[in-house]
């Protein structure tokens, strides 16, 4: 009886898929979920995008944070790959150490700077791209590599699983953003 339960629990977190190549390859459907959040919340800040006149991708998304709604929509974007490399550290148990505030604070400075101007068009791509890069990779993580926790610098060194990331920064990141752009228009 045990046995049976532990097999159906196992059944239900992964499957069996065969790819373009004909080759069986196991998927962990958590890990799946956590992917297909993320790419959702991606969407949705994708297509609010697109919506948007030249003088909304323009504005300001608030008193206190001065880079234009399409910095933004870039910014969330260009932090996938940043994103999704202190998911891999905390999955195999690295600590993450080097990632404060300050930093991000001079990564989205930088990032305002190197990209002012930036297009819709350019942005939107961008941001389909990298969320479906970060899907792609979160997608092959396992439930053990979820489920691993090291020290975390944004989370003031407590160790976190490479879950919490996950779910805290990129599944978060373009809901969040969606949340403050639409504030800034009054949406």
């Amino acid at each position: 009886m045990i046995s049976a339960t532990l097999d159906k629990q196992v059944s239900t977190r992964n499957s069996v898929d065969i790819d373009a190549n004909g080759v069986e390859k196991r998927t962990n459907r958590r890990a799946n979920a956590l992917a297909d959040r993320l790419e959702e919340g991606a969407e949705l800040l994708a297509a609010f995008a697109e919506k948007l006149t030249a003088d909304q991708w323009d504005t300001p998304v608030s008193a206190n944070d001065k880079r234009t709604i399409g910095l933004i929509v870039n910014h969330v974007a260009l932090m996938y790959p940043i994103e999704v490399g202190a998911v891999k550290a905390i999955a195999s148990g690295e600590p993450v150490a080097d990632v404060t505030w300050e930093v991000v604070a001079d990564i989205n400075a930088g990032q305002a700077a190197e990209h002012a101007g930036v297009t819709k068009e350019a942005a939107v791509e961008l941001l389909r791209r990298n969320s479906r890069e970060a899907a792609d990779a979160i997608r092959q993580l396992t439930d053990e590599e979820l489920d691993t926790a090291a020290p975390f610098s944004l989370a003031y060194g407590a160790p976190v699983t490479a879950q919490f990331v996950i779910e805290d920064h990129p599944l978060r990141h373009p809901w969040h953003h969606l949340f403050r752009i639409k504030i800034a228009l009054g949406k």
